[in-house]
């Protein structure tokens, strides 16, 4: 009966339940690991000068605009512990900003990758549930109702910390001011815009009435369906500020696409001369000692400056090769005699 049972339990007689599989494993000898070493090295150099060399070509023009110490391209000092104030920052380009240029809003200090922070929204909301609309998630607390409970759209901290410093650029030419255009389409993620959120179904042909019974965050000027009322395709979850914002920041340090500047006379990029940034100074960032800054900048085929992927790709490219050395020295002492004997 028990000789009966084990048979009834043993596996099928196959290669596989019986582990008769073909297997390979690899043989790591001398003669293998020191040129692989040789090899990956001098491929993760070549990869770190290329990377290196790109990044060093890209044009890049910062300046800070947070108004906590008097400078002289900008007056924004005076706008430090107000809101809706303009302030002007001045800079001079000796040589051509090559194009497409990028413009970017930066942010220091900022920890947008704080957990609490990250999930305080509600993906059912930004996806368009007028359920949601009603009922927001227990993740937005605090920002869920307002003082008269009344559910926010879109709640949560990261919605209401939208970023709200605007910014036009002039270029002066013979004592006037010429606006420089800016492009803001398609400055967000492509999967943001198209499947991660959604705009409700309209009533009545109207954005707006979607949006009954609730009010907008408690630090926006308007509610989210007036973000860009002379383009629908830019209005409400899907206008491309607020998904810029959305998409959270992995350090405390972070710059965030505001514009493009590639159209016109300017498709080649900004040309030598003067120029000024008239900013709209709105947001506060001095009461967790932030600072606020901008960009502009363009890029390459690895996207925009970072000389750290290059360094990294030289120092790994580096270390393989003086392993290979020492492994080879290592070897030619304990292994040559023996082979000769």
């Amino acid at each position: 009966m028990k000789k009966q049972t084990e048979t009834l339990n043993r596996p099928d007689n196959t290669a596989f339940t019986q582990q008769r599989l073909p297997a390979w494993q690899p043989m790591l000898s001398a003669g293998i690991v020191i040129p692989g070493f040789v090899v990956i090295g001098l491929a993760f150099i070549g990869i770190g000068v290329a990377l290196f060399v790109t990044s060093q070509n890209i044009q890049v023009l910062e300046r800070d605009y947070t108004g906590v110490e008097q400078n002289s391209d900008n007056d924004c000092s005076r706008c430090l512990n107000r809101t809706n104030c303009v302030c002007a920052v001045q800079f001079n380009l000796a040589k051509q900003l090559e194009g497409p240029v990028f413009f970017y809003y930066g942010l220091s200090n900022y920890f947008q990758n704080h957990r609490k922070y990250g999930v305080s929204r509600d993906d059912y909301q930004l996806s368009g549930d007028t359920y949601y609309f009603e009922n927001p998630e227990d993740d937005c607390i605090p920002y869920q109702y307002d003082s008269r409970n009344r559910p926010i759209v879109p709640c949560g901290s990261k919605a209401n910390s939208l970023f709200n410093d605007t910014f036009r650029l002039y270029r002066l030419v013979g004592g006037q001011k010429k606006q420089v255009p800016f492009d803001g389409k398609g400055i967000a993620w492509w999967t943001d815009y198209n499947l991660k959120y959604r705009n409700p179904t309209l009533v009545d042909g109207s954005l707006a009435k979607a949006f009954n019974g609730t009010v907008k965050p408690v630090n926006w000027p308007k509610p989210v369906y007036e973000l860009d009322t002379s383009d629908s395709s830019n209005n409400g979850f899907l206008n491309q500020d607020f998904l810029v914002w959305m998409r959270r920041a992995a350090l405390p340090g972070f710059r965030k696409l505001y514009r493009r500047i590639s159209e016109g006379e300017y498709a080649d990029g900004l040309p030598t001369g003067n120029y000024s940034l008239e900013i709209n100074y709105n947001y506060p960032v001095h009461g967790f000692d932030g600072r606020k800054k901008v960009f502009f900048s363009n890029v390459s085929w690895m996207g925009g400056k970072n000389q750290f992927l290059g360094i990294a790709y030289l120092v790994v490219g580096s270390l393989c090769i003086v392993m290979s050395l020492v492994m080879l020295i290592v070897y030619a002492k304990y292994r040559f005699p023996d082979e000769d004997s």
